[in-house]
């Protein structure tokens, strides 16, 4: 394999920077995912169709909600019973989302009811420029059938003021968002009053419930009219473009980093892995990556990493009639490597990390462990880890949390938890996570996909070399 370069990690990290930047919703980065997917010869199957009917060399990916996606590439030597190579992810990160009833108007102000979409530093957001992104449900007015349709409107429409420091002199000393209360955007004035039904009684659905400026704007993004807008689930998103930034160009800057990288680096890495036919013609595993959404949220949905999605592809993948067993034994030869950001040393905030475990923006990616099973990492998958970054000479980093800091968690106890699969946690690592512009090393998208790409190609000659069960 190549070896990682400052060039090189120049070049995947714009490349991450333009998968960020076309994906501002959950359903963008599972339609640049698919979009990716496609161009690499991968094939679309459905749930809701009959026997896929794999075989070796297959690849192809389903959807779920167009907000979750796994894709997997049938190995050469494969049948059912092997094992699954997997990786997964998620779509998702934390925003301001608008609220199903949105309408406001408030001294002179249309504004947009927004929800805290998960755990973000709400702060961050205010006096950002903002645009709007996500799905519109539009009926067709001639024909009635109703179709999804995903709008990014790339131009900044709201914003979220914050009070001047002249009206609030103890801000700097004590200041706490209240999400409810602060944090509605504005989107225009009311210098003309708004149009519609005068008798609130007789106005259409959409006017009761969303502003006629809000509406407006969607209709003319989509090219259709605001009673054809049925529902829709959007989102809010900084308009502000990713960029590599520092004085020797050190960082990215951008939006969602987490997890956006691992979702790149996990398709990118996956790709990757389809280079070698010799390779792909030795493996006896089914390669499969998977990005769920509502991770942030606590993964329990239909979408989620907590729902009966995975297993069920798993299943009807192993499904066949001369072993019944399939899926129950592929499960033993199987791993999961859970993807997802750690926390780099601050230095402004030294102490708030282990002492003894500092990641680094440019040290390479982070495994992460918890005896709490925060992370589902074991001494048994961080080996293996360990291996496969020794077979590409790539540094890998340690992170375990502070006793007297709770620590976050991923989708990885969640996954091993409910498949009863082995797996580690691990990523890169990053600053100001969860805040509405994020801080990365410029050289983690590209280790993390060579860690990634490695992993897929060499997980079962790894795992067969070393004897963790001697019976």
């Amino acid at each position: 394999m190549a070896k990682i370069t400052r060039a090189s990690g120049i070049r995947v990290a714009q490349d991450f920077m333009k998968f960020v930047d076309a994906s501002p919703s959950p359903y963008h980065v599972v339609s640049e995912c698919k979009s990716r997917l496609i161009a690499a010869g991968f094939t679309q199957v459905h749930e809701h169709k009959g026997n896929w009917n794999i075989k070796p060399y297959d690849k192809i990916f389903v959807t779920k909600n167009q907000s979750s996606i796994i894709a997997c590439v049938v190995g050469g030597s494969w049948s059912p019973g092997n094992g699954f190579t997997m990786l997964g992810a998620h779509t998702d990160s934390p925003c301001p989302r608008i609220k199903v009833v949105s309408k406001r108007e408030k001294e002179g102000y249309v504004q947009v009811g927004t929800e805290c979409y998960g755990g973000g530093n709400w702060g961050s957001w205010f006096d950002r420029d903002l645009k709007v992104a996500g799905r519109l449900m539009i009926r067709d007015e001639l024909t009635g059938v109703i179709r999804s349709r995903l709008i990014d409107i790339d131009r900044p429409v709201m914003r979220i003021p914050h009070i001047a420091i002249h009206l609030m002199r103890g801000m700097n000393e004590k200041f706490g968002v209240n999400k409810e209360t602060d944090l509605v955007p504005v989107i225009s004035t009311t210098v003309k009053k708004e149009g519609g039904k005068e008798n609130e009684d007789e106005a259409e659905d959409w006017e009761k419930r969303h502003s006629k400026v809000l509406m407006n704007l969607l209709a003319d993004s989509a090219g259709v009219t605001p009673q054809s807008i049925i529902d829709f689930d959007l989102f809010l998103a900084d308009h502000q473009p990713s960029m590599i930034g520092g004085a020797e160009y050190d960082f990215i800057y951008a939006p969602r980093i987490d997890n956006l990288l691992s979702m790149h680096a996990g398709l990118e890495g996956l790709i990757q892995s389809l280079g070698n036919d010799n390779n792909i013609q030795s493996d006896g595993n089914i390669r499969m990556l998977v990005g769920y959404d509502n991770e942030e949220v606590g993964s329990r949905s239909a979408q989620g990493a907590g729902s009966s999605f995975t297993e069920h592809v798993m299943r009807r993948l192993c499904a066949n009639p001369g072993n019944l067993a399939a899926f129950e034994e592929s499960i033993g030869k199987s791993m999961l490597m859970s993807a997802d950001n750690c926390h780099a040393i601050h230095p402004n905030y030294p102490n708030k990390i282990e002492s003894n475990m500092k990641p680094t923006l440019q040290g390479g990616p982070v495994i992460s462990t918890s005896g709490a099973q925060n992370f589902a990492t074991t001494v048994e998958t961080a080996t293996i880890v360990r291996e496969l970054a020794r077979k590409v000479d790539l540094n890998v980093q340690e992170c375990m949390g502070r006793n007297d800091i709770p620590s976050g968690s991923t989708i990885g106890p969640v996954l091993a938890a409910k498949l009863g699969i082995k797996t580690v946690d691990v990523g890169a690592s990053q600053l100001s996570m969860h805040s509405c512009r994020e801080m990365c090393g410029v050289m983690s998208p590209e280790q993390c996909a060579l860690l990634y790409s490695t992993y897929f190609q060499s997980y079962p000659e790894v795992n067969a070399n070393i004897i963790f069960d001697e019976d």
